[in-house]
């Protein structure tokens, strides 16, 4: 036991080793006179008693009292008498007054008769019948003596440096005021007192010197030798250090910071279109017909400002009316509906970034490598899965010689550098063909989890676009590496303003590459 009180006596704060001298002269020693005799601020009082509280060395009593005292309304009620008080007075001589006349007969203002009129029959001392005010019997006995608020009031005005504590017969009448707007102000007043634990009464036998101790050395101590006289104060090198928490990207951002970097690296340019889109290119160019479920209310978001979009290049427009309406010379069939100009002119948040790739295929020309990552919205019900807004990323390459194999190769190289192990399997797409979905293998989870879609452009899509090589196109939903990242179960909890979560993150801002 002595050897740890003396290492705690050795790293004690010369304002604790203040402090605690203090309550050995004096065990009821108020921070302010520890403060006067010591020699120090208050704060410094505080902090140090707080830090000896933490060591347990004393205990820290906290207490809090209220002091009431009367508002410059409360100082005139107390001289003029509460508004209730006033008309019951009056109604002591006339008995009944009508409503309208109540502040011309009793010289109280509308305002505060009205609320007068409250009080007098919460009180008992008058009724209200087809708007005339009429004094009761019991009003009639108050007429001579106060109520207990009233008491109170006065009471209030005697002590006008403020009362900390009632009788208990004025504490309903504090209730009372304490309850009415602007009478009486509260103010809170807080005491602290200090007790000596077992511990600190070990240290007080153990003794001390109170001696200033370095925490630092300058140039000139080193340089003049005065270092060598010095006394140093010890450090515990096994304390816990205070918690930091760095500034750091939020979780999504570094995602989709990494997967561009990956992009570039690859070799591809970034485009990132915009989120107001007609449902042309956000539907009609994908092949995607016009009375198709997923264009329907309940999945996309259509706009009243601006409600139509311009179409772009006519030549573009006919040919993929001709494609939707009898498949063109694309050696497809079409859908066999009458393709309108109208729909095609709808304003709508875009529901997905493949739209992009479309846009992009037909303003560039081949060779094509290019990605896009991005915000889409859809009518989604929240829930742990499904938000309706989200971040999709797109992937497009487009050249002679394009092929299925290449789309596979291209995955594995774009989920390798994500630092995922990839399978694929068949899946069917309405604007790919072939088409396959993206596996990744979760290793705590010991299973596969379908991450992204993936294809070749059908030629209904690329024909109008003047596209005759072939073109690869895959994409992902970023919230769902996200969840799997960061193993989240909810997928809300991306946009939470839970900084305890954020904060428990650890800081990851590198690339995998």
């Amino acid at each position: 036991m002595s050897e740890d009180i003396k290492k705690t006596i050795s790293e004690l704060h010369i304002y604790e080793k203040k402090l605690l001298k203090e309550l050995e002269a004096n065990p009821n020693a108020t921070p302010e006179e520890i403060a006067e005799n010591a020699d120090m601020d208050i704060k410094s009082v505080m902090s140090a008693a707080g830090s000896l509280a933490s060591k347990g060395i004393i205990e820290v009593h906290k207490d809090t009292k209220k002091i009431y005292s009367l508002t410059e309304d409360g100082e005139e009620y107390a001289e003029k008498g509460l508004p209730e008080r006033r008309i019951l007075d009056v109604l002591a001589n006339k008995e009944q007054i009508h409503m309208k006349d109540l502040s011309d007969e009793t010289g109280v203002d509308k305002k505060e008769a009205n609320i007068a009129i409250g009080w007098l029959r919460r009180k008992k001392w008058a009724q209200i019948d087809k708007g005339i005010v009429n004094i009761t019997d019991f009003g009639k006995e108050l007429t001579s003596k106060l109520d207990v608020d009233e008491e109170v009031l006065n009471y209030l005005k005697a002590n006008a440096d403020g009362v900390k504590l009632f009788t208990d017969d004025l504490v309903d009448g504090v209730k009372m005021l304490a309850g009415r707007k602007n009478i009486i102000d509260i103010k809170k007043e807080t005491s602290h007192s200090f007790k000596l634990l077992d511990k600190g009464e070990a240290i007080l036998d153990e003794g001390f010197t109170i001696q200033k101790q370095a925490t630092q050395l300058t140039h000139q101590q080193l340089k003049d030798g005065e270092w060598k006289s010095l006394q140093y104060r010890p450090y515990d090198i096994n304390a816990e250090a205070p918690t930091v928490f760095a500034g750091k990207k939020h979780p999504l951002r570094v995602i989709i910071d990494e997967i561009r970097e990956i992009f570039l690296n690859m070799g591809f340019s970034e485009d990132k279109g915009e989120y107001v889109e007609s449902a042309f290119w956000n539907f009609d160019s994908l092949f995607q017909p016009q009375d198709h479920a997923a264009r329907e209310m309940q999945d996309t978001f259509y706009l009243k400002n601006p409600l139509t979009c311009d179409l772009p290049d006519m030549d573009l427009v006919k040919l993929t009316a001709e494609t939707h309406e009898t498949g063109a010379n694309t050696g497809s069939m079409g859908w066999q509906y009458d393709w309108s100009e109208d729909i095609a002119r709808q304003s709508v948040l875009r529901t997905h970034t493949t739209g992009i790739s479309t846009k992009h295929l037909f303003e560039h020309e081949p060779p094509i490598k290019m990605f896009s990552v991005g915000r889409v919205f859809r009518r989604e019900t929240f829930d742990y899965k499904h938000l309706p807004e989200f971040h999709q990323v797109e992937g497009l390459v487009c050249d002679e010689g394009i092929s299925y194999q290449n789309l596979l190769g291209t995955l594995k190289e774009f989920y390798k550098k994500l630092g995922f192990e990839v399978r694929f399997r068949p899946a069917y797409f309405p604007y790919t063909y072939l088409s396959t979905e993206t596996e990744i293998y979760l290793e705590e989870k010991e299973s596969w989890i379908e991450l992204g879609g993936a294809g070749m452009f059908r030629p209904e899509v690329l024909k109008p676009l003047g596209i005759n090589q072939p073109a690869l196109a895959f994409g992902l939903g970023i919230e769902r590496l996200a969840m799997i990242r960061y193993d989240v179960e909810d997928i809300r909890m991306l946009y939470k303003s839970d900084i305890k979560w954020l904060r428990e993150l650890p800081v990851d801002n590198g690339v995998r590459l």
